[in-house]
């Protein structure tokens, strides 16, 4: 059986309080916990979903509350399912 090809998906979350609320705070401290918050939580949700060493996360979106990372489309399915996740799409390059 063959594998299957990685590529680069989006995932956008659903509404969460705490990431609003710390995105409110425009301090450099706040800025930073913003960011430790979404990749901790973007990393739990990973982990909790895929197989370790099956996705490469390559960074976290504190804009949107989202992230971008490196899956199989099974594995862009499996997140799609996720009551945590709004949005999964590919990305798209452009020429």
């Amino acid at each position: 059986m063959a594998k299957q090809q990685q590529e680069v998906y989006f995932v956008f979350m659903n509404f969460d309080p705490v990431y609003e609320r710390l995105r409110a705070d425009r301090s450099k401290e706040g800025s930073a916990t913003l960011d430790a918050y979404l990749s901790q939580k973007h990393d739990k949700l990973l982990a909790k979903l895929l197989q370790p060493d099956s996705y490469r996360k390559r960074s976290s979106l504190a804009i949107v509350d989202g992230f971008a990372v490196e899956i199989t489309e099974d594995q862009a399915s499996v997140l799609r399912s996720a009551k945590e996740v709004r949005v999964v799409d590919k990305n798209q390059e452009l020429a």
